[in-house]
């Protein structure tokens, strides 16, 4: 009886793992709304972004507002290797973050370890 509760438990273990690494698992989106001729996004970071996809107009100029909420030390910096950023996020302060949407495309930014990604797109 021992061995098929452990197989069971073993079972459902290895389904979790194979979930969690490569599964779909649904991210927050947010699209920026244009005020007069700036466009803004809030980013929270506390154990990753969020949103983890924030969408911007082309040729609007915008501001990225992360704020840090982890004490995390990955999370104490954020880079947009397209963009030459790495900023770094003191805790429970925003610092903004300009970007430049000059160019449309997908890029991508991440924490000082490469652990925890977001995505940008402007259109």
């Amino acid at each position: 009886m021992i061995k098929i509760m452990v197989l069971i438990v073993g079972l459902a273990l290895i389904t979790f793992i194979a979930w969690w690494f490569f599964g779909k698992h649904a991210t927050a989106s947010e699209a920026s709304e244009v005020v007069g001729n700036h466009q803004t996004v809030a980013v929270e970071v506390n154990g990753g972004y969020a949103p983890e996809t924030v969408e911007l107009t082309a040729g609007v100029p915008a501001t990225l507002n992360f704020t840090r909420r982890d004490a995390s030390g990955c999370l104490d910096h954020v880079v947009f290797n397209d963009f030459g950023i790495n900023q770094a996020l003191p805790k429970d302060q925003t610092e903004a973050i300009d970007i430049d949407t000059s160019k449309p495309g997908t890029y991508q930014w991440a924490c000082g370890m490469d652990m925890f990604h977001g995505k940008l797109i402007i259109k």
